[in-house]
């Protein structure tokens, strides 16, 4: 028994025949009507009364009772008549409930009147928000579900309910409803469903832009475990795609394993072409229209009688090769006419792809008249008028295009990154400037900062304004953020790279095309270099592989020119002797070098006169050097020339050349004053102690008397003081190294040069242009000084004119690729599916030269694919049968003879035995094994040269050539076993030719009695026109009529050396390579197939088949992976990964891989001695002590005061090291175990584990002659690598050793040594 009640409403009709009627009055809504928590789905609501069941009435009853209607009029409905009990119906346990002003009503299993929930006339209004939000969340907190609570403000003990654990979310929905609509007027027609991309996309299963952003926390520095956004240039799959490679994955032989007759079926389909005649053009042919339709085989009894079972064929005629498919078409009309233009249309020949440009070069010379009609409001605007390349590159970054702008030093690329910087406020997304060094990173956070204010600072162990528009970071810092998926990419709009010419940098160039590999599409480049001659094929590489163009702005004109000088003097007599060696506009004058040799062959000793001989550019001491120190600056001085680096390519001779300028006092008493006063604000951030180090009371000392040294030996708060005072001109000589010239802007108004040579780790050598340039560049202030002045001291002998106009006016060094492998770059890769490390090497500017031609060998590819199938299959029946063993056999002879020959030319015994008069066999591009005879031997810079006199035809005759033109060659027994000497038809004639060591075919054992010297000097005066009809002389008609009697004795060639027994070669190629030949000549001697009459047309058959064939792999091997030079490095390493298990067989990446990919350096090894627990044992300082041999860059001795727990550990690592490299070497990498722990330097130990313990940093400089800021930086580095390992370790659920490290890292962390930079301040 139910009883159903329904709302009144102005829609709508009532069941049963009631009728519906219009409500008078305000609508007004329902108020809440549930009195109980709400159920675990959640409240339901429904416009009618709830089930109601009788319970408990009496039976045979009748109820009769009228619903109140709305307040405006009472409305009667009546209800159905149903049998109840005779009870009175007021005395029923039930209670009416009239639910606000709606109209509605409920009945309540309670006996009592009825009653209402609110007065008549009011209108209805709900319970407060926040005492219903009490009442359920707070007093009754038990219906609330056990997860998913995003935020919960309490926790309350409840009965456990294991099952609940079991419960997961569902999977997100596949498909949506997308209504339909009339185009026109909107009427909604209906809905269909379609599918979703993107549904489940998280950070640790795509590469998608599309998936949702990470945790808050994650945001800036990503995650080891998270996956990089998809690198630009590379077509990302879809779904579609990625399905449709899972099913391709499957391995099938498409020409084998395709049946044509489907299982359980008796016929099938025969998919041969047939032969069928041309149809007239215009005309369909039904026959071909059918052809797929056909059902090979007939009946059961057809097939038997012929003997074919299957149903396939035999006499079926081949189809022609202009029978091609038929086309598809939407109707049979389209059809006859693609039928007629293809037969009626002749064949033309495939149209070359079309040059792709993608580095397009800028005309900086002629003048942008329109800059500011182009750009009415610029995003930016300075207090001088830029440069024309400057306007160029500011027109194409409004375009969002990416640019290459290469220009001198201080020439203002600048301005390029400043406008790309405001550019991106402007449109609100960011911009990441990355800088090689770190010191750079900061002076250029100071000077964006004071201009933009917006600007941000992320490096090693300084973190400023994350959530900055513009981003300031080392390059590594920004490999790290995208291999770790950081949301940070997705608002990224520029990417600026400085100094991009350091991607030259044998250790760290490879960071740099890592980035530009792995930046997303949607990010645009700008490269800021200083001038390099192949900026096009730099720009040319990103350019293809970003699918984008790039404009190159490249100037060679420089704002201030430079005048470079030769200084002689050494004393306050000679402090004149200032040689102009190349002026302003670039020309060399050779008078003054010849000035400057003279005056310093005056004071030389007469015993060293040696007119500009090639000498060490230094010589003497100390005292030397102050004398030609003082008379140098006395001069510049007096010409107002000042401020003055002088670069010194040594620490030490740093510190000894300002040191011993004593008496040298260059700043005035305001000048000293206000020296005092920055030093004194600068150092008060230092603790007492720190303030008294002996470095720091030294460089006061310099300073205040306006010297000052710069390099890497130099504390970092010191380098930063000398660095300002030098760009407020208090400091005005700055002996610095080479460090200081890369991309600090602090030009100077002349530079000196102590010497032009340098050691670069391996030996010394001069400067290079590149190095020099770069150097040279910071003479010069913009708007300050009319030319820049470039000094090179002589304090030796005057270096050799050559070697000086090649490093002033050379070019500079190329572009060159640093690519290598890292366990890093293949561990984070190999843990995302859709990235390879092939697709890395691919486009890597190494392999650039390799791989840009690959769209035209792709076209090749298909052209050749078609001339293969198109080309006629030759006869291999009867005595044909080993044509193709044949042919195989020859070519492989050839080959072994060539390799054996090479070995011979290779040998010392070899070219020994090519002396003069020794007969060859010369096979060449202009001769076809000729006898010739060797008349002079000389070498060149790469190998040898033999001079020779080889037999030819007479010039004049002209048959022989058609002849052999016309007939082509078809190698039978005795040419290939022998060599089938070059025999001239008509008159002989002889040339002189130079031959390399690969034009020698063979050694003979003939030597003849010959003249070089007169061979040569008659042949050379006969090639003048005046003597070119004077006959030969007697002993060059001698040696050709001998070389001639040879041929016609020897027509398969005279006897030969040896390799092995006349050459006494012993290598295993060249034995293994004779027994070879030899069989193969007997296998050739042996051949059926030269006997038949039809051997010469198909053997060309076959031979234009197997050439087409071998080029088609050629061109398959180019575009393959095979072709790649760092592929079997690349499997070595995997191999290495493998055996240590970091990854598995299938090349997943385990848990030790994950753990090295949040690594920096040294992940094999920092990895290897936390999962054997090398650390954990230890106490924080002593852990970092340890770790300090892997990031200290000085060598030295560990010492023998070093306590017994880190001798131990030393010899723990070098153990653990010795084992990697081991493994190493066991699976094929070049690298010695010697050379892989030699990396490790311990020399650090006990300075680091003091310094952990708490120790000033003024009682360090005891325990270590290593420099300060050696020692710091080692120390900053360590404190980087601590972190790693505190991540590492948290990662494998280490969270003790997670605390050492964080321990080790605070215990690093203090003083002096982690002072932060005065840029950030």
């Amino acid at each position: 028994m139910t009883y159903e009640g329904r709302k009144r409403g102005t829609h709508g009709s009532r069941r049963a025949g009631t009728s519906a009627r219009p409500s008078r009055g305000p609508k007004r809504a329902a108020p809440r009507w549930h009195s109980s928590p709400p159920p675990a789905g959640g409240w339901r609501k429904s416009p009618s009364l709830p089930p109601f069941r009788g319970r408990g009435l009496p039976r045979g009853s009748l109820l009769h009772f009228r619903l109140r209607g709305s307040c405006c009029g009472s409305q009667m409905m009546e209800t159905e008549r149903l049998v109840l009990p005779p009870p009175d119906p007021l005395d029923l346990p039930l209670r009416a409930v009239e639910l606000g002003c709606t109209g509605r009503w409920e009945l309540r299993n309670v006996p009592g009147a009825p009653e209402s929930t609110l007065p008549h006339g009011l209108p209805p209004c709900a319970p407060d928000l926040q005492q219903e939000a009490e009442q359920w969340f707070l007093s009754s907190p038990a219906w609330l579900p056990l997860h998913g609570l995003e935020h919960p403000a309490r926790k309350w003990q409840r009965k456990m309910d294991p099952w609940s654990l079991l419960t997961v979310l569902g999977a997100p929905v596949p498909s949506d409803l997308q209504a339909q609509r009339q185009p026109t007027t909107g009427q909604m027609l209906g809905f269909k469903e379609v599918l979703l991309e993107n549904t489940d996309l998280s950070a640790t299963t795509s590469l998608s832009l599309r998936r949702p952003p990470g945790p808050i926390s994650q945001s800036l520095w990503g995650n080891p475990t998270q996956y990089p956004f998809w690198p630009g240039g590379m077509d990302e799959p879809t779904v579609t795609e990625l399905s449709a490679r899972e099913e391709a994955e499957e391995e099938i032989d498409f020409e084998k394993d395709l049946l044509t007759v489907p299982p359980g079926f008796e016929k099938g389909v025969d998919f041969a072409a047939k032969a069928h005649p041309a149809p007239a053009p215009g005309l369909l042919s039904l026959s071909r229209l059918l052809e797929p339709l056909d059902l090979g085989g007939g009946d059961e009894d057809e097939r038997a009688a012929v003997g074919q079972p299957g149903g396939n064929r035999g006499d079926t005629v081949p189809a022609s090769p202009c029978t091609a498919p038929l086309a598809r078409a939407s109707s049979l009309e389209d059809l006859v006419l693609k039928e007629a233009s293809t037969v009626v249309s002749p064949s033309e020949p495939p149209k070359p792809l079309p040059q792709e440009q993608w580095a397009i070069p800028v005309d900086v010379t002629s003048p942008v008249g329109d800059f500011y009609r182009l750009i009415p409001q610029p995003a930016f605007q300075w207090p001088f008028e830029p440069d024309v390349f400057q306007k160029q590159a500011i027109l194409h970054l409004e375009r969002h295009d990416s640019v290459f702008v290469a220009a001198h030093t201080s020439a203002g690329k600048t301005v390029v990154a400043e406008y790309a910087i405001a550019l991106a406020q402007k449109h609100m997304t960011r911009t990441i400037y990355t800088s090689p060094i770190k010191a750079l990173s900061n002076q250029k956070f100071r000077d964006f900062r004071n201009t933009f204010g917006d600007v941000g600072l992320l490096t090693g162990d300084v973190q400023l304004h994350p959530e900055a528009s513009c981003l300031i970071m080392t390059t590594e810092i920004l490999r790290s953020m995208l291999y770790s998926g950081s949301d940070v990419i997705r608002d990224l709009e520029w990417v600026i790279f400085d100094e991009v010419h350091y991607i030259n940098d044998a250790e760290r160039g490879v960071v740099w095309e890592e980035v530009l590999i792995m930046l997303p599409d949607h990010v645009s480049i700008i490269l800021l270099s200083a001038t390099v001659p192949n900026a096009l094929e730099f720009a040319d590489w990103i350019g293809r592989l970003k699918r984008r163009q790039i404009y190159v702005v490249s100037t060679a004109a420089r704002p201030v020119p430079l005048e470079h000088y030769l200084f002689t003097g050494n004393s306050p007599k000679t402090q004149g002797e200032l040689f102009l060696l190349l002026d302003s506009r670039g020309a060399f004058h050779t008078k003054g070098y010849y000035a400057a040799v003279e005056a310093k062959k005056e004071r030389m000793s007469k015993h060293a006169q040696t007119f500009g001989a090639k000498q060490p550019t230094h010589q003497g001491g100390p005292a030397q050097d102050r004398g030609v120190y003082l008379s140098l600056l006395a001069s510049l001085r007096t010409r107002a020339q000042l401020p003055v680096v002088v670069f010194t390519f040594s620490r030490g001779r740093c510190d000894e050349q300002a040191s011993g300028l004593t008496s040298l006092d260059l700043t005035t008493s305001s000048e000293k004053s206000e020296i005092h006063l920055f030093l004194q604000r600068c150092l008060a951030r230092l603790r007492g102690s720190d303030r008294q180090l002996p470095q720091v009371l030294h460089m006061s000392e310099l300073l205040h008397r306006g010297l000052g040294v710069h390099h890497s030996g130099i504390l970092p708060i010191l380098k930063e003081i000398v660095e300002m005072l030098f760009s407020r001109g208090l400091v005005k000589v700055l002996f610095a190294t080479e460090t200081f010239a890369m991309g600090v802007n602090m030009p100077a108004r002349t530079v000196v040069f102590d010497s032009m040579r340098k050691h670069d780790g391996n030996a010394f050598r001069d400067l290079l242009p590149g190095e020099y340039v770069q150097m040279a560049g910071r003479a010069g202030r913009r708007g300050l000084d009319p030319t820049g002045t470039v000094i090179l001291l002589c304090k030796g002998r005057v270096p050799e004119m050559v070697d000086l106009h090649r490093m002033m006016t050379g070019k500079p060094s190329q572009l060159q690729s640093q690519f290598r492998l890292t366990y890093t770059m293949i561990l984070n890769l190999l843990r995302v599916d859709a990235l390879r490390v092939e697709d890395m090497m691919k486009r890597s500017f190494s392999e650039f030269p390799s791989r840009k031609d690959s769209k035209a060998h792709e076209q090749a590819l298909a052209e050749l694919t078609k001339k293969l199938g198109a080309l006629e299959e030759p006869d291999l029946t009867g005595q044909l049968a080993d044509l193709p063993e044949y042919y195989s056999w020859g070519e492989e002879l050839t080959e072994t003879r060539s390799l054996i020959q090479r070995r011979v030319m290779e040998s010392v015994s070899g070219l020994k035995a090519l002396s003069a008069g020794r007969v060859v066999v010369v096979k060449s591009q202009e001769h076809h094994n000729a006898l010739g005879v060797v008349l002079q031997v000389s070498s060149n810079s790469t190998s040898r040269v033999f001079t020779t006199l080889v037999l030819c035809d007479k010039p004049g005759s002209e048959e022989p050539q058609e002849r052999r033109s016309a007939a082509p060659g078809v190698p039978y027994p005795e040419d290939l076993v022998g060599f089938k000497l070059f025999l001239p038809e008509g008159p002989c004639d002889h040339t002189v030719a130079r031959l390399q060591p690969g034009d020698v075919a063979a050694i003979t054992t003939r030597v003849l009695r010959v003249n070089g010297e007169k061979v040569l000097e008659d042949f050379s005066k006969r090639q003048q026109l005046k003597f070119k009809k004077d006959p030969p002389l007697a002993a060059v008609t001698a040696a050709v009529q001998e070389l001639l009697r040879l041929a016609q004795a020897h027509p398969a060639g005279p006897p030969t050396l040896d390799p092995v027994n006349d050459l006494q070669l012993k290598d295993v190629s060249v034995v293994e390579g004779g027994l070879r030949a030899r069989k193969l000549e007997e296998l050739i001697w042996g051949a059926q197939c030269v006997h038949s009459p039809r051997f010469p047309a198909q053997y060309l058959k076959l031979q234009e088949r197997r050439q087409v064939q071998k080029e088609i792999e050629r061109l398959r091997f180019l575009l393959s992976d095979q072709s790649l030079l760092l592929l079997p490095e690349y499997h070595q390493r995997v191999e290495v990964l493998r055996t240590l298990g970091y990854v598995d067989e299938a090349g997943t990446v385990k848990l030790a891989g994950r753990v090295a990919c949040a690594m920096s350096s040294h992940e094999l090894l920092l990895t290897e001695l936390m999962f054997d627990n090398a650390l954990s044992a230890l106490r924080p300082e002593e852990i970092a002590a340890l770790l300090s041999g892997l990031v200290c860059q000085s060598p030295g001795d560990t010492g023998e005061q070093l306590p017994s727990t880190l001798k131990q550990g030393v010899e723990r690592v070098r153990a653990v090291a010795k084992r990697i490299g081991e493994v190493q070497v066991a699976c094929g990498l070049s690298q010695t175990v010697e050379e892989f722990v030699g990396e490790l330097n311990f020399g650090l130990v006990g300075v680091v584990y003091e310094w952990a313990r708490g120790m000033p940093f003024s009682e360090l400089a005891g325990l270590s002659g290593t420099p300060e800021g050696l020692v710091v930086r080692c120390i900053q580095r360590l404190a980087e690598m601590c972190r790693s390992l505190r991540g590492a370790a948290r990662l494998v659920g280490e969270p003790v050793l997670g605390a050492k490290m964080e321990t080790a890292a605070t215990l690093l962390r203090r003083d002096i040594v982690f002072a932060a930079s005065l840029y950030t301040q």
